[in-house]
């Protein structure tokens, strides 16, 4: 006879219609409600990138190909899925309640991002965790998954075909930026955090595993806190790369994010195709993880890693 063990998939959450949109922005900012100009200019960028972004139902799609492929993996094990979101219901806490409700006694806990940092995915276990001990319910917290081979190949895949897109010639005059979403500096030296370490690793990985010549770091969609975020961002990375060397190619991954939301198709798509078109380069960005199997099977790997 198999045993129910509670599946909890965390996100970061997003708005599920305009009205969401105040509520949601507020709960980012703990509990201090943004001004109508910060609220319009969210609200501007969700427009730009179609009304509101497809991350909601990407994150469904995601968690439940994840129980699906740990329930065909375990024998003895049944994966009973619940969802907890970091900004929006079903919060992290109303998931763990919703476990203990359903009788579940120990689950594992995974994030839908692939570096470990203390201040993101950190803090979504600490909420789990909190809520948990409340219940008594056992957690498995799985931290990461870049490192993963599935997870290599996807992007190795990724930026292979893209580099068949552009003249073999070319190939040298063609960079690759490795991106994830900026946090603020202070926090992770203070920390010591694996963050920064982690997104390094992955670039060095993929530069050795891919076709790819040149490869920079850079992180993305800093949030405005009037103190020191990790950079260089991307888009400044772009003007310098191009000064010093004049890539006529710019590839990005942004892969700190596993699928295609906001950040990427406002902060890449736009953003950083803006820079590319004044300094007369091209732009490319490989389609993101979403459920791809690759990226689903790492996330397998990494649990039966650790359970």
């Amino acid at each position: 006879m198999s045993k129910t063990i509670g599946l909890l998939v965390m996100a970061y959450g997003t708005p599920y219609k305009e009205s969401d949109i105040e509520p949601y922005y507020t709960d980012i900012r703990h509990g201090k409600r943004p001004t109508e100009e910060e609220l319009q200019d969210l609200k501007q960028r969700y427009e730009f990138i179609g009304g509101l972004s497809p991350l909601a139902g990407t994150t469904d799609r995601q968690a439940e190909a994840l129980t699906k492929a740990l329930n065909e993996t375990y024998d003895n094990v049944e994966f009973k899925l619940y969802l907890g979101l970091k900004h929006i219901s079903p919060y992290i806490e109303e998931a763990v309640e919703k476990m203990h409700k359903d009788g579940i006694d120990e689950a594992v806990t995974v994030v839908l991002a692939p570096h470990y940092s203390s201040f993101s995915v950190g803090s979504y276990d600490n909420r789990a965790q909190e809520e948990a001990d409340k219940y008594g319910i056992k957690l498995t917290h799985i931290k990461h998954y870049y490192h993963q081979p599935k997870f290599i190949k996807y992007w190795t895949d990724k930026i292979n075909e893209t580099l068949n897109q552009i003249p073999e010639e070319e190939h040298d005059e063609t960079v690759l930026i490795v991106s994830a979403h900026s946090l603020p500096k202070g926090l992770i030296e203070r920390n010591n955090d694996p963050y920064p370490k982690e997104l390094h690793e992955t670039a060095q990985i993929l530069k050795q595993d891919s076709n790819i010549v040149h490869v920079a770091e850079g992180w993305q969609s800093e949030g405005n806190t009037g103190t020191p975020w990790l950079g260089p961002d991307v888009q400044d990375l772009t003007r310098e790369l191009y000064q010093e060397h004049h890539f006529k190619n710019f590839i990005y991954t942004p892969v700190g994010f596993v699928c295609e939301h906001l950040e990427v198709l406002y902060d890449n798509d736009y953003e950083c195709k803006v820079v590319c078109d004044e300094i007369g380069a091209k732009y490319y960005r490989p389609e993101m993880p979403n459920t791809n199997p690759l990226f689903i099977g790492a996330i397998v790997d990494e649990i039966k890693a650790h359970f």
